[in-house]
């Protein structure tokens, strides 16, 4: 997709943001100590006033209704999360290592040795609207115990798996004992995502992005709670995807060396699942699709009119049916985006044999995008894939679209609030706020956009599915991508996990930024190149020296 770009905005001057922030320094030193260093905020906690250490050698159990429950996905991520929780207390030198130094110093005991998750179903099939309620206690040592207990408890594993974040964002270094601590014990947390949809688009056409990459950007999602990745394989500029039905067609990637094979797309896809993140892959038709003739020339009107696809010949729709059939058997989420947006209809009405096709159709080329759009739908239905497509589509024929279309919301405002009045489901990515390629949009234009602005019935609200944020990639690359996504994709995270009411507040540099600043510097620490927070544009290295918390 090529971006429109908003309106001009109104930027601080060097002086107005020297005075913002020391506005920012004195408003802190009044609420910093208030706050809750959790993000995405949790829905519902409460929180004391003891600081309880945690073993090196903390264990798992997982119970299931009954009894003792299996779960690969859970020890998996129990073993991922350890490591980032112990990385600096002797977890790398070995189970025993801590309490051998424990042992030599004569220290108390550890508080919680371990961490119970309760799972209420053994379900694990992770599809839109899965279950990611959670509760987790920490609790401290009582008559009853000999130590204090942490507790999961979730309906599903992908709950749990959001416990587990939460529980590892309690869990800080004490570089003074040397231990990891929870502090502000005891906790009570009772949380659910406010969204069902929380995604993060990423563009692997513009430039191709390594597995490794994309594996990163899928772990550092999981942090911040975003639990779709919409991957964009495909544009006009590169087609990188092996298609075995039509083997030609990634020739049209930019080198041999630059493409994904079945079994890469395939990795990728259980990668993700194994953090609660689904995939939903991209086709966008028929604009945007340059790229497909450099294996099927036949595709192109002509060669010397290249987009959009031919709309006059069936193997066009042929050649599309098979990339679906290929791409069912790797992507088992329910939604498939097909694109159709900014499609340039000159191609059709300059090329004589499709000129003479649309004349005997009776058709206009407007009547051609329609008719399209309404046959890739019908491809990708029979295929049981609901079709995600693009805001033009519902611009321009909203009654001819199917009744299980999302619509994807991206040029202007109110476009959601009009798609859900009609019965249509929406995807909120709003191009002036939620596009990170977009590198002048602060931090808090990302956190205070609202999916839901201006749409009252529960009834309608109920069909906004959430949001995502969209990396556009003509200006990223594996060199830049991660600062570009983080950490403002995590302000947009916040907004469709937290309920409304505590991501609303007037002065969100009080209530958020410190908060969020915690969490680009939690990233950081875990190997993810989040930019700072307050730069004048997004992914900026520091201005100069300082704390990672202040910048």
């Amino acid at each position: 997709m090529i971006m429109f770009h908003s309106k001009p905005r109104t930027l601080f001057s060097p002086i107005s943001s020297f005075f913002f922030l020391l506005f920012i320094s004195i408003s802190f030193s009044h609420e910093e100590q208030s706050l809750t260093y959790l993000w995405p905020l949790p829905s519902n906690f409460t929180s004391g006033t003891y600081s309880l250490s945690v073993d090196p050698s903390l264990t798992h159990s997982v119970i299931g209704n009954g009894g003792v429950a299996y779960s690969p996905l859970l020890d998996s991520a129990f073993d991922r999360y350890r490591r980032i929780i112990f990385k600096h207390a002797g977890f790398g030198f070995g189970k025993g290592f801590g309490r051998k130094l424990r042992g030599s110093i004569s220290v108390v005991p550890y508080d919680i040795t371990t961490l119970n998750i309760v799972l209420h179903s053994d379900i694990e099939e992770l599809q839109l609207g899965v279950d990611e309620s959670y509760t987790l206690v920490v609790s401290k040592a009582n008559e009853s115990s000999v130590g204090g207990e942490a507790t999961i408890e979730a309906n599903t594993a992908y709950g749990a798996l959001r416990g587990l974040e939460t529980f590892s964002q309690l869990c800080s270094f004490d570089y003074t004992t040397k231990t990891v601590q929870i502090h502000k014990a005891p906790w009570s947390i009772q949380d659910k995502p406010r969204f069902a949809y929380r995604g993060l688009m990423l563009d692997t056409s513009r430039h191709y992005l390594p597995i490794s990459v994309i594996k990163q950007v899928i772990e550092s999602m999981s942090y911040a709670k975003l639990n779709v990745l919409h991957w964009h394989i495909i544009d006009e500029e590169s087609f990188p995807l092996e298609i075995p039905t039509y083997p030609n067609l990634w020739k049209g990637s930019y080198t041999k060396w630059e493409r994904y094979t079945v079994e890469d797309a395939y990795e990728i896809v259980n990668f993700a699942q194994m953090r609660g993140i689904n995939v939903m892959a991209e086709i966008d038709v028929p604009g945007h699709a340059e790229s497909w003739g450099a294996g099927y020339p036949d595709l192109w009107p002509s060669p010397s009119c290249k987009e959009p696809l031919d709309v006059s010949k069936t193997f066009t729709f042929d050649v599309i049916s098979g990339i679906l059939s290929d791409m069912r058997k790797i992507f088992p989420f329910e939604l498939f985006h097909l694109g159709g947006d900014e499609v340039h209809t000159d191609c059709w009405s300059n090329t004589t044999h499709v000129k003479e096709w649309l004349q005997k159709h009776n058709m206009t080329t407007k009547d051609a995008y329609k008719y399209f759009v309404l046959k890739a739908q019908d491809i990708a239905l029979s295929k049981n894939w609901s079709p995600v497509n693009w805001e033009e589509t519902f611009n321009t024929f909203p009654s001819k679209l199917h009744p299980k279309t999302v619509v994807h919301n991206w040029l202007v405002s109110g476009v959601c609030a009009k798609a859900v009045a009609k019965g249509f489901r929406c995807i909120f990515s709003n191009q002036g706020f939620w596009y990170l390629d977009h590198l002048d949009v602060p931090w808090y234009e990302v956190y205070t956009t609202e999916p839901l602005e201006g749409i009252h019935k529960d009834s309608e609200q109920k069909l906004v599915l959430g949001g995502e944020v969209c990396m556009w990639g003509e200006t990223a690359d594996a060199s830049d991508v991660q600062q570009t996504i983080w950490p403002r994709a995590a302000a947009a995270a916040e907004r469709l996990w937290s309920p409304r009411d505590s991501t609303s507040a007037k002065n969100v540099t009080v209530t958020a930024l410190p908060r969020l600043q915690h969490f680009r510097c939690l990233l950081n620490r875990r190997g993810v190149a989040a930019a700072p927070v307050i730069n004048f544009y997004a992914r900026r290295a520091p201005d100069g020296a300082g704390s990672c918390y202040d910048q």
